[in-house]
């Protein structure tokens, strides 16, 4: 499943992998990673909905929960939104916990400790987990970045009391979050219900026209335009109610929802060995490329790592940003602002962090030569950067 050279030489690289439309029909596999592979994981539309959920289930609403300040914020807005406080801790430069500040910070109210590895990269869960033991504290993993990740042998979303997964940053599927409870204590968790089919079908079609994109050139840009302008006004004459991934903020009106069938069905098909060993490949592949120009934020990737993007540290954001979405790169712009309950000059190494870090794809859609066309994209955008600006009389 590789992506093909555009026959217009225009790129088309898309944040986040497509679907191919033979993974409807395909048949499931024997799922040999969470939450595939624990009974008692329980699914939902988004992932967020698992972490509200989690405050609950835990009964932590009403107390304060230990929070990495670096955070996207939807995560810190369902802890809000369940009744519990979040409080922050140090990270430092490069996704380092700064675990004796962790420690520093557990207090009397203290009731849970809140790790998110980052973009595949596990933080220190075994350090969280004996200190979340010493106090008696249920310790949460947000692998929300990271589905499919393992810190050496051990799959992350296993250490904590609860791991939390989303499905669909990593895999070719419309929707998807998961809760997956560890160790001997049982919940009773409710199947929520499948959401509203119209909307899982409108994110059907709408990854099956990215694969079109991806493979067809100029024609499948075309069409997938055409079919998307004819789409766009169906749904709107038909007031169907689509509820979008990728959304800034938490909405207790979707917390309720489940996962789709659909979903389940083409996560369950997927060659997940072959997705990390493929994701590690492109990875390995812009390391090499790019690590003279601009500085990665990891100079190696560890075993069992599955990575989510390529994370590297660059001076002007928006104008390379710019320079890459011309070239067809849809680059991630990386975690930009603080939820507001966190303070953004108490943690000055995550300010910075939210200035310069800057993510390049390399999901499983990507093949050898895309990903030179996409190393030399991002190469010139760099030089472009540095080039000064002409004077003008």
């Amino acid at each position: 499943m590789e992506a093909v050279k555009k026959s217009d030489n225009k790129l088309f690289v898309p944040s986040l992998p497509t679907l191919w439309p033979g993974m409807l029909l395909a048949g499931a596999r024997p799922g040999a990673l969470p939450p595939f592979s624990s009974p008692s994981a329980r699914y939902f539309y988004f992932a967020r909905n698992a972490v509200w959920l989690t405050m609950k289930m835990l009964r932590l609403d009403g107390g304060e929960v230990l929070m990495p300040s670096y955070h996207h914020g939807v995560e810190v807005e369902a802890v809000v939104d369940a009744g519990a406080t979040p409080r922050f801790y140090r990270v430092g430069a490069r996704w380092d916990v700064d675990m004796a500040d962790v420690a520093r910070r557990i207090g009397p109210k203290t009731k849970a400790l809140y790790l998110i590895h980052y973009a595949g990269f596990p933080g220190p869960v075994d350090a969280m987990r004996k200190l979340a033991d010493e106090h008696g504290l249920p310790l949460i993993e947000d692998c929300a970045l990271s589905l499919l990740s393992s810190d050496g042998a051990t799959p992350l979303g296993t250490t904590g009391d609860v791991g939390i997964f989303c499905l669909y940053k990593t895999l070719p599927v419309p929707n998807g979050g998961a809760l997956v409870v560890n160790g001997p204590r049982q919940y009773s968790l409710p199947e929520p219900p499948a959401p509203p089919l119209a909307s899982t079908f409108s994110h059907t079609v709408s990854a099956l026209l990215q694969n079109l994109e991806l493979r067809g050139g100029a024609v499948g840009r075309g069409l997938r335009g055409l079919v998307r302008s004819v789409g766009h006004g169906t749904v709107k004459a038909a007031s169907i109610e689509r509820v979008a991934t990728g959304t800034q903020h938490f909405d207790r009106r979707h917390v309720d929802l489940g996962m789709s069938p659909l979903t389940k069905r083409i996560a369950l098909s997927q060659d997940l060995e072959a997705i990390v060993e493929a994701r590690r490949r492109n990875y390995f592949f812009l390391l090499g490329r790019l690590r003279d120009v601009s500085p990665p934020l990891f100079n190696q990737l560890p075993p069992g790592v599955c990575p989510l993007f390529y994370p590297m540290v660059v001076q002007d954001k928006e104008a390379l940003l710019a320079r890459l979405r011309e070239r067809g790169i849809d680059a991630i712009d990386f975690w930009k602002r603080f939820h507001p309950a966190c303070d953004p000059s108490e943690f000055p190494e995550v300010a910075q962090l939210r200035r310069t870090i800057l993510e390049i794809p390399c999901h499983q859609d990507l093949s050898p030569e895309v990903m030179a066309e996409v190393a030399e994209a991002v190469r010139d955008a760099l030089k472009a950067e540095r080039r000064p600006s002409k004077r003008t009389g």
